[in-house]
C-alpha cells in the first residue's frame, strides 16, 4: 500500500440533479402486452450476480481493505474501518477519476470498473478541513475483463441491490411474458414512468452524497433523475440486459439517464432521457422483425461524463 501525508484540495462533482426546478410528470409509455401468438417468451426469472470479496487478491492499508479478487468481473470492493469523511478516487490509464464517498462503516462497497481494460489507480483520502483531504491509502492493478458488459451487469454503490431487494423480484413480474429484451425494456420503462412521480422538492434539497434506495423509490413512487435511472438500471440488469447508469449534463443541468445493450441492436445510448419536462423513450417499433425507429429527439443536448 502507498501512504503519504500530501494534502490535496479536491473538487467533487455532485452526482445529482439538485437545485433544478424541473417540472414533474411522466411520459406516457406504450401499453404493455403479452407476447404475440406463436412467439416464445424469454426467460424472465431475475438473476443477481452477487459481488464477492474472496480475499484472493487484497491490498491492506492503514484503515482500509481493497479486495481485487474479481477484477475480470468488472468490479473492485473496498471498505474503510477508520473514521471521518472519506473520499475515494478510481481512475483508468490516467483518465479523469471517478470520485465516490466511502462510508467509514467497515463494510465492503462495490465499485464498477467502468472504463474497461487497462491500468487502474485507486486512492483513498480523509477530510482534514473544509475541502482539504489527505491521502490515506491506495493501490494500483491491471484489469482484463471477461467481456465489456460485466461491469454493467453487477450491482454497485450507485445501483445497489441484493437478492432480497423488492425491485429485483418485481422486475420478473413486469417482464413476465416478454418476447425479447426490447420488450422487457419497454415494460420496465412503462411501469416506472407511469407510476413514479418526479420529486421536485427532493431535487432542490438533496445532498451531494445522496445514493438511491431502490425499494424506497418503488414504495413511495417518487424520485429524482438518479432514482429513476438507478431503479430501471437494476431491474434491467437482473433481467440479464447490460445497462449503464450514465451521469452527465442535459443542457446545462447535471443529470442521470441510462443506456442499454441488446444483441439485436448493440448499445442504445440514451435510451431513456429527461427532456426538462417529461421522461421520453425512443420511439421504437416493437413488432417482430421491424427493428428500431429513431429516438425521440436526437440526444444532442446530452453530454455523458461517467458510467456506472
Amino acid at each position: 500500500m502507498k501512504r503519504g501525508l500530501n494534502i490535496v484540495r479536491l473538487t467533487f462533482v455532485a452526482i445529482l440533479c439538485f437545485a433544478i426546478a424541473w417540472t414533474g410528470g411522466c411520459a406516457k409509455g406504450q401499453p404493455t402486452g403479452a407476447a404475440r401468438e406463436g412467439e416464445t417468451s424469454r426467460d424472465t426469472q431475475p438473476v443477481v450476480l452477487v459481488p464477492r470479496a474472496d480475499g484472493t487478491q487484497i491490498f491492506k492499508g492503514t484503515a482500509s481493505l481493497i479486495d481485487a479478487s474479481h477484477l475480470e468481473d468488472g468490479y473492485v470492493m473496498v471498505k474503510y474501518t477508520g473514521n471521518g469523511r472519506i473520499k475515494m478516487q478510481l481512475s483508468c490509464n490516467n483518465q479523469e477519476p471517478y470520485t465516490y464517498d466511502l462510508p467509514a462503516s467497515g463494510e465492503f462497497q462495490v465499485f464498477p470498473l467502468s472504463s474497461g481494460n487497462g491500468h487502474y489507480t485507486l486512492k483513498i483520502y480523509r477530510n482534514i478541513s473544509g475541502d482539504q483531504y489527505a491521502f490515506v491509502d491506495g493501490a494500483s492493478f491491471n484489469v482484463n475483463l471477461k467481456n465489456e458488459f460485466t461491469p454493467f451487469l453487477h450491482p454497485n454503490q450507485y445501483v445497489d441491490y441484493t437478492e432480497k431487494t423488492a425491485a429485483v423480484a418485481f422486475s420478473g413480474e413486469l417482464a413476465k411474458g416478454a418476447s425479447d429484451d426490447l420488450d422487457v425494456v419497454r415494460r420496465i420503462y412503462d411501469y416506472v414512468v407511469k407510476n413514479v412521480v418526479y420529486d421536485t422538492d427532493k431535487a432542490e434539497n438533496v445532498s451531494s452524497s445522496y445514493l438511491p434506495d431502490l425499494d424506497d423509490t418503488l414504495n413511495t413512487k417518487k424520485g429524482i433523475c438518479f432514482d429513476y435511472a438507478a431503479l430501471m438500471t437494476a431491474m434491467l440488469r437482473v433481467q440479464r440486459i447490460p445497462t449503464q447508469l450514465v451521469i452527465g449534463y442535459a443542457g446545462k443541468d447535471y443529470h442521470a439517464w441510462i443506456s442499454v445493450y441488446t444483441e439485436e441492436t448493440g448499445w442504445i445510448n440514451g435510451i431513456i432521457q429527461f427532456d426538462g419536462r417529461n421522461w421520453v423513450l425512443m420511439d421504437p417499433t416493437f413488432a417482430a422483425g421491424q427493428g428500431l425507429a429513431q429516438y425521440i429527439g436526437d440526444g444532442s443536448n446530452y453530454n455523458a461524463m461517467f458510467y456506472y
